[in-house]
């Protein structure tokens, strides 16, 4: 079967492009390269089963042709990012709603099966331990960008969900928890990239905010075969399946355990929402999913720890000369 996958040289897309061709499957890549980078797939650039497309999930003849093409769709072509979600707020809506509703018209015309990837963000302030996918969202202002691309990821959920019921389509939702690992980049916001480049560089590591905000984080290895696997189990057709790790961690002990693993000395300094994101932002103070769900439709069940996870940062960003040293 042909898989396509938007935003395919994106850190998450690279690497299910990977798992894909790995598993014997053609894969197909459509990225406009505005944050993806045609490096992560130096590894499988010349493989016989793989064909990238430059271009749009808002050009909707090629959205509809490229699906045409393929039996099953992993969509994960976005705007992510908080800092782009600041700096762009219109585009990013655009591209998270209308790029949407192009590959969900596209699939349910063609009978393509489809996977969408969404985001804890639509949750909003919901600070429940062990968030359910039916638990409710709690946003704030629309008139906050904080929450922009929240709402953005609600509507595409209600698009594939209306798409379900009346026409047909067969599609899943997945809503990710902070995913990370190697070729994620820091600069639009990921904290794990953003503190271990910091720490590398012996610059100080700026936590934002009070620092005592809860989040749990999980590799992108555990997350990839789930994408894989999810898209093709019929009992996940029509619902949100949460993606993630349990095991919580502040920001401040984040930065503690990044500055450890990685042998440096840099100091932590703190970082008021207003100086790093500007006037308006807003946070929560803790997100941390409920996957059984996950675990009943595929026995998901995460592997790396989240000390796993920053070494394998840690390598993906030294020199190769110093990288066995830091994940022994």
């Amino acid at each position: 079967m042909t898989a396509l996958v938007t935003g395919g040289c994106g850190f998450i897309g690279s690497h299910l492009v990977e798992h894909l061709l790995a598993r014997g499957g053609d894969v197909i890549v459509l990225d406009d390269l505005s944050t993806g980078r045609r490096a992560n797939l130096d590894a499988v650039r010349d493989h016989p089963r793989l064909r990238f497309v430059a271009g749009s999930i808002l050009d909707r003849p090629l959205v509809e042709r490229l699906v045409g093409q393929s039996g099953v769709v992993f969509h994960l072509a976005a705007a992510v990012g908080a800092f782009v979600i600041r700096d762009r707020t219109a585009e990013s809506l655009r591209i998270n709603i209308h790029g949407t509703e192009n590959v969900v018209e596209a699939a349910t015309a063609s009978g393509a099966r489809l996977l969408v990837a969404s985001s804890s963000e639509v949750y909003g302030k919901n600070t429940r331990l062990g968030l359910r996918e039916d638990d409710d969202r709690i946003v704030g202002s629309p008139l906050t960008h904080r929450w922009s691309y929240s709402e953005a990821k609600a509507v595409d959920e209600s698009l594939v969900h209306s798409h379900v019921r009346t026409a047909g389509l067969r599609a899943t939702i997945v809503r990710l928890f902070n995913t990370v690992g190697p070729r994620q980049s820091g600069r639009y916001g990921m904290v794990v990239p953003r503190f271990v480049t910091q720490a590398l560089a012996g610059e100080p590591l700026t936590v934002f905010g009070p620092g005592t905000q809860i989040r749990c984080f999980c590799h992108v290895a555990d997350v990839v075969p789930a994408l894989a696997a999810l898209a093709m189990t019929d009992r996940a057709c029509g619902v949100a399946v949460n993606l993630g790790s349990c095991e919580q961690v502040s920001m401040n002990q984040l930065a503690r355990r990044v500055r450890q693993l990685a042998g440096s000395t840099s100091p932590i300094v703190r970082l008021s929402y207003q100086q790093a994101y500007g006037p308006g932002y807003e946070d929560l103070q803790r997100r941390v999913p409920d996957c059984t769900r996950a675990r009943q439709l595929i026995g998901f069940r995460p592997r790396y720890t989240l000390d796993d996870i920053i070494r394998s940062v840690i390598a993906d960003r030294m020199p190769a000369n110093r990288a066995a040293t830091a994940v022994s």
